[in-house]
């Protein structure tokens, strides 16, 4: 399932082309995705200009000049297309392989820098959906958040708050979406063994008894940053099905643990090997020999 950075690819794929174009025409083909298509979308859109691309954790969030809010969820296999135009690489939508009895919503825009396009969210699986709100703040899905780790309001500091007194692995806390937003299995994964901590160790144990984040905490929280930065310059990660506007992410080439079992691991001397435990039902990679309990 697309994080933090393959929903933030889509994002900054979509903005330049879709900020300030004129929604003429909804095409729905289906009545439903992961759930049903919110009633009067097609009349709700049509019309409208988007006014803004925006992100919050793993959802996109298309603003329209009515004040209402579309967001997106990619599920498994969801994908933002434009069906004619490049973006910085030829045309990739009709490709091979990629077939348009899965175009379950087609747009077709008016811009005033681009002229005429068509914009297709396609779905395989159909595990994504849409919702349209007047108010975003309404939003069931948006509620209770943690911050943005790319955010200001992200730190060790913050994370210690969250952590204190917990007794639930720093993994599962980090997934936590309460915790911190749009973190997902993958990054996490990454985000500790750059921090040189084992999956398994206690969320608590990174905080001191006086509240404050261990010098641990404090490489976690640098590592989750650098992680997501490093993935969004490349694209994010393209794992079987995610792809961008632009098309596959290339991040997956640099995984250090995740899906790795096995391979040795990538930390300048360290004779480790990649291993892969559960974790609450969700596979783990990590070094049993750099990772470590504070």
């Amino acid at each position: 399932m697309p994080e933090l950075p393959e929903v933030e690819t889509v994002r900054r794929g979509l903005a330049p082309w879709l900020e300030g174009a004129t929604i003429e025409s909804v095409t729905l083909n289906r009545p439903n995705l992961r759930f049903p298509f919110p009633n009067g979308l097609k009349g709700a859109l049509e019309g409208q200009e988007v006014t803004h691309v925006g992100r919050r954790a793993k959802y996109l969030l298309l603003g329209l000049s009515g004040g209402a809010t579309l967001l997106s969820h990619l599920g498994m296999t969801g994908s933002w297309r434009f069906a004619e135009h490049p973006i910085d690489k030829p045309p990739r939508y009709y490709e091979p392989g990629i077939e348009p009895k899965h175009d379950h919503m087609i747009w077709t825009l008016d811009h005033p820098d681009h002229g005429r396009s068509h914009l297709i969210y396609a779905d395989p699986r159909r595990f994504g959906f849409i919702d349209l709100y007047a108010d975003l703040a309404a939003s069931p899905y948006l509620q209770g958040l943690g911050p943005e780790p790319l955010g200001n309001e992200f730190s060790a500091a913050q994370l210690a708050a969250a952590f204190a007194g917990k007794k639930t692995p720093v993994k599962a806390a980090l997934l936590d979406q309460r915790v911190v937003a749009g973190l997902g299995n993958i990054y996490v994964a990454e985000a500790l063994h750059r921090a040189h901590i084992l999956p398994t160790v206690l969320a608590g144990s990174l905080v001191t008894k006086t509240g404050r984040p261990k010098k641990a905490l404090e490489d976690l929280a640098f590592a989750v940053r650098e992680v997501l930065t490093a993935a969004i310059e490349v694209g994010g990660s393209t794992i079987r099905d995610f792809r961008s506007v632009e098309g596959a992410g290339y991040f997956q080439h640099n995984f250090a643990v995740y899906d790795r079992e096995g391979d040795p691991c990538p930390t300048p001397m360290c004779k480790g090997i990649v291993q892969r435990i559960v974790q609450s039902g969700r596979s783990t990679f990590y070094c049993p020999k750099c990772q470590k309990a504070p």
